[in-house]
């Protein structure tokens, strides 16, 4: 493995850490924020979701550029279309966080953002598995190789 190989590899674990941590649990807490209908709360958490799932890409890109020649293999393959579906579900939290926000600060007493709080909640639960089985295909398969 050249240095630039173990580079790109420190900065590709350092993505994973950094960034889809934070995001799952940016994203298991805004459920609780809607409850209690905090706006302010809720907007930081909308922001870090952007943010976290911005610096995402940085996982997505050190990983094909470290895949290299083997991006057909079927592990591989299998583990970015789970980060893309992974990655739209993201995008799915996100607007459905500012539905809430919309929703909680309206004067209708109706709004209570109800139907966010499932759907985020379900969305960042299926997107936390597919970050878990992500990382299951790397460690089993990439130590392998």
């Amino acid at each position: 493995m050249s240095v630039l190989d173990k580079v790109l590899l420190w900065l590709h674990v350092g993505f994973a850490i950094f960034a889809i941590g934070p995001l799952t649990a940016v994203t298991s807490s805004v459920p609780r924020y809607i409850r209690t209908r905090d706006l302010g709360v809720l907007r930081y958490l909308r922001r870090s979701t952007r943010l976290f799932g911005v610096l995402t890409l940085g996982v997505f890109i050190t990983g094909l550029i470290l895949g290299g020649s083997d991006l057909g293999a079927p592990w591989l393959s299998a583990s970015m279309t789970l980060f893309v579906v992974a990655a739209v579900l993201m995008v799915f939290v996100e607007r459905d966080q500012g539905a809430a926000i919309r929703a909680l600060s309206s004067e209708s007493p109706e709004d209570d953002a109800r139907v966010q709080i499932g759907r985020i909640a379900a969305m960042g639960g299926i997107a936390a598995v597919i970050w878990l089985v992500i990382l299951f295909l790397m460690v089993f398969f990439a130590s392998t190789r």
